[in-house]
């Protein structure tokens, strides 16, 4: 795997001290790969915020670049303002700019502010100092109304700012290639990098997809439901097919890779040793 590849990856803020525990172990193994950043996630209207902010602050006071994910949520902005000039002042010079969603109730007493709104608020009050990365959808955003309008929409982010985009997880490469084709049609000519997630749990995986709109093939279905309760040989086989899925994408022109780690050590570790060859 060559040296010019970005690789990162993603944590979610553990709520417990055990979790806190795992994850700086997980993180310290994890380091070995010199990933370029770890990036932190944020639940649906900053309900992880003060978690978030303590993983991110950590990882920056270790001398490790971190990336916290934000939306507006629910918050306004004084509010995303103040959290924003509080990551400048500890250091992060990265955000993960997204929509995000609404906590459970608000819908009928807030607005959702759009991932382009956040990328130029931001630009607005802060200049270049935040490298932004936004989302893509190589297989469609479950809201998008068409193909096309999901692209345009992901223009506007880089219209306003936005430097590089993280895709959503796939396990067909043909999406990704083919997304990016046609956002260079569209004048998208910055980095997209794709997202990887690891096969952990079938059923953990399978239900978040059919949520989120990523889709595992329906070949790929029925291989991993045919490992039933066996979690140690569909692991190993999702680390084969996984390692396949990233030497493809690699091959062919990938600036990098995104690990959805879940908090876990393997089988992203496996992985990445698999690409370079250990």
């Amino acid at each position: 795997m060559s040296d010019d590849v970005r690789i990162s990856f993603e944590f979610f803020p553990p709520k417990t001290a055990e979790g806190k525990a795992k994850l700086h172990k997980v993180r310290e193994e994890l380091q070995g790969f010199d990933p370029d950043f770890y990036s932190v996630t944020y639940g649906a209207g900053g309900t992880t915020r003060d978690t978030t902010k303590g993983v991110v602050k950590t990882l920056i006071e270790q001398g490790i670049s971190a990336a916290p994910h934000l939306s507006f949520g629910g918050d306004d902005e004084a509010a995303v303002l103040s959290l924003l000039s509080e990551y400048k002042d500890a250091g992060v010079d990265r955000i993960v700019a997204l929509r995000g969603d609404l906590p459970s109730g608000m819908g009928g007493h807030s607005q959702l502010v759009y991932a382009n709104q956040l990328v130029s608020f931001i630009r607005k009050n802060f200049g270049d100092h935040f490298h932004l990365e936004v989302a893509a959808y190589p297989e469609i955003h479950p809201e998008a109304k068409s193909y096309s309008a999901d692209i345009n929409y992901l223009k506007g982010k880089f219209d306003a700012g936005a430097n590089s985009a993280i895709t959503q997880y796939f396990f067909n490469p043909d999406a990704y290639f083919h997304f990016l084709e046609q956002c260079h049609d569209a004048g998208i000519d910055a980095p997209i990098y794709p997202g990887i997630m690891p096969i952990i749990n079938y059923r953990n995986l399978a239900r978040f997809s059919d949520s989120c709109g990523a889709e595992i093939p329906r070949w790929l279905r029925k291989r991993l439901e045919s490992f039933g309760d066996d979690n140690e040989s569909l692991q190993a086989f999702g680390v084969d097919l996984v390692t396949e899925l990233c030497d493809t994408l690699l091959e062919n022109g990938a600036p990098g890779l995104h690990f959805y780690t879940m908090n876990q050590t393997n089988p992203t570790a496996q992985i990445l040793k698999n690409l370079s060859g250990e």
